[in-house]
């Protein structure tokens, strides 16, 4: 875990993918956190698969925390990811938006193709930075925030994130490609906009 930036209001950090971005009882981010500031508690505002690694923001007041979780319902809190997934994407950059179908009992997304209970839009901008040995590595802008949403979309169109043999990938690694690349959002006292990035991890088999 590498801390970023430990402010009154937040702390930011680098999630090992492996780790809980919640309190689960065991081994979790905001347990390491508590222990790294020693004192007062800390609050997600928002969260990234255990498989998944990079960068997350925790508040450490519940001011903050309802300061963040405004932005994130109003669309000004901005998450951008690296993911390698399968295949040459194409066309090279572009938008995907779908309807997904969260199945709580499976923790599973799927998109399926009529509105209905429990289906929403999700939508996400891409790009892709490179591609070599059949992968690309791509990155992607969310516009909503849906379980899954990145590796659903993009198994759906045959191209799934690197190590998630949940959603495809028959690559047996024991996380997935998938990283939070950079977070921007205003700083709860000062409403400065802040931005946090951290490189893609230099992962083996895309060298």
């Amino acid at each position: 875990m590498e801390i970023l930036c430990n402010t009154k209001d937040i702390i930011v950090a680098i999630k090992p993918a492996g780790i809980p971005s919640e309190n689960n009882g065991k081994d979790n981010m905001i347990t390491r956190l508590s222990e790294y500031c020693e004192t007062g508690e800390i609050y997600p505002v928002h969260r990234l698969d255990t498989v998944t690694s990079g960068v997350m923001v925790y508040a450490k007041t519940k001011k903050a925390a309802a300061d963040i979780t405004r932005e994130i319902k109003d669309g000004t809190f901005r998450k951008t990811y690296l993911a390698v997934v399968h295949g040459n994407v194409e066309p090279g950059k572009g938008m995907m938006e779908d309807l997904l179908f969260k199945d709580s009992r499976k923790n599973k997304s799927f998109v399926v193709k009529r509105e209905r209970k429990g289906v929403k839009k999700a939508a996400l901008t891409y790009e892709v930075l490179e591609q070599k040995n059949g992968l690309s590595l791509v990155k992607i802008q969310l516009l909503t925030g849906r379980t899954h949403q990145i590796r659903v979309q993009f198994s759906s169109r045959r191209h799934p994130v690197y190590g998630d043999g949940k959603y495809g990938a028959s690559d047996n690694i024991p996380f997935i490609a998938l990283f939070s690349h950079s977070l921007t959002f205003k700083d709860p006292t000062s409403k400065k906009e802040l931005t946090f990035t951290a490189p893609l991890p230099e992962w083996d088999f895309f060298r």
